[in-house]
């Protein structure tokens, strides 16, 4: 299966799908290319260094929707089957997720449905939850909505920062995108509405 990956930073998840993929622990898999909406994003040089192909497609003014399809259209290029969002900080248009329909897959820093966009972890420790995590889902034209393929707790603790939490829980993050990756690729899921059937989602 060939991926693609879309970045904004430093790519820690991407790094930890593309060495999953190339050792083999994520089976007949392919890294492609990794995609950043900033030139000059970390992620970009470690893709690099372990020989993925690169592409800086920044969006310089445009609406979304042609950024996207500039992007939209390097992936089909290279005949990418399934797109990993890691880290990448931009809503994508609804013909971005027409054209790779339930083939886009994110992983939020909470237990969805709590807890949805920026400064999740922050959300998490105002509220006063014991406990939060991380999920990987599917990608739909709703914020962090789509259907969950994976989910992995992690406890609260009464001395932790927004900062302190976001660091244990990303420790945990890469382990989950390649459990939820290995699914996929596997063809071990099914989707009916909102569920995702298969093996245990919650880990």
């Amino acid at each position: 299966m060939k991926i693609g990956i879309l970045i904004s930073g430093r790519g820690s998840n991407m790094t930890a799908i593309v060495e999953a993929a190339q050792s083999g622990l994520i089976a007949e898999s392919e890294v492609v290319v990794v995609v950043s909406d900033k030139t000059g994003a970390e992620g970009l040089i470690k893709a690099e260094e372990r020989g993925i192909e690169t592409l800086a497609i920044i969006r310089n003014g445009r609406t979304r929707e042609k950024h996207d399809a500039e992007i939209v259209a390097e992936l089909k290029k290279r005949s990418v089957e399934l797109v990993c969002l890691a880290g990448y900080l931009r809503l994508l248009s609804k013909d971005f997720i027409r054209a790779f329909p339930n083939k886009i897959i994110n992983i939020h820093p909470s237990l969805l449905p709590s807890f949805k966009g920026l400064d999740a972890q922050k959300q998490a420790i105002d509220y006063g939850v014991k406990v939060s995590g991380c999920t990987v889902h599917f990608v739909d034209e709703d914020l962090d909505h789509g259907a969950i393929i994976a989910q992995k707790a992690v406890e609260v603790r009464d001395e932790d920062t927004a900062e302190t939490l976001a660091a244990r829980i990303l420790e945990d993050e890469h382990a989950l995108y390649i459990k939820a990756l290995k699914r996929i690729v596997e063809g071990n899921i099914q989707i009916q509405g909102r569920k995702v059937l298969g093996k245990s989602a919650l880990t």
